[in-house]
């Protein structure tokens, strides 16, 4: 298998949802084997550890919508209104709907794309795929925001 274009290493999944952290992680190592791999179980775990003095900031993160504490959404807003490198840190929502709101929503608060979470192995490795293979920087964002 080719190396992926794209150098993220430092990724962060954000889920509520065990399962569903576990089975993106163990996709995603094996379209990159080099990608460090940070997981949270929801908004609030996230946000606190993006704003410790000592983080690295991720290069990507894979953030759920819908999760107790802090929601994707409040998640998304809060990072696109910090100062420095984390406001431009590339979010991908990764979410069971598919509800237009919710992409628009998406959308309006800064994410880099949105994606329905495939539901078996060979489509994650699909589209995990595509994100570490797509050239970020020409895309029509409109266009090329919904994913799957």
């Amino acid at each position: 298998m080719a190396a992926p274009k794209n150098t993220f290493r430092n990724i962060f999944i954000v889920d509520d949802d065990e399962d569903d952290r576990d089975f993106l992680a163990d996709v995603l190592l094996e379209v990159d084997p080099d990608a460090v791999i940070k997981q949270l179980e929801d908004g609030m775990y996230l946000m606190e550890s993006l704003l410790e003095s000592k983080v690295v900031i991720p290069d990507l993160i894979f953030l759920d919508i819908n999760m107790p504490g802090k929601s994707g959404l409040e998640c998304l807003k809060e990072i696109k209104m910090q100062d420095g490198d984390l406001k431009n840190v590339k979010v991908i929502i990764l979410s069971t709907s598919n509800d237009p709101s919710d992409i628009e929503s998406a959308h309006e608060l800064g994410a880099s794309f949105y994606a329905v979470k495939p539901n078996s192995f060979q489509l994650m490795r699909l589209f995990l795929s595509e994100v570490m293979n797509m050239d970020w920087n020409f895309l029509d964002n409109r266009q090329k925001f919904r994913l799957i």
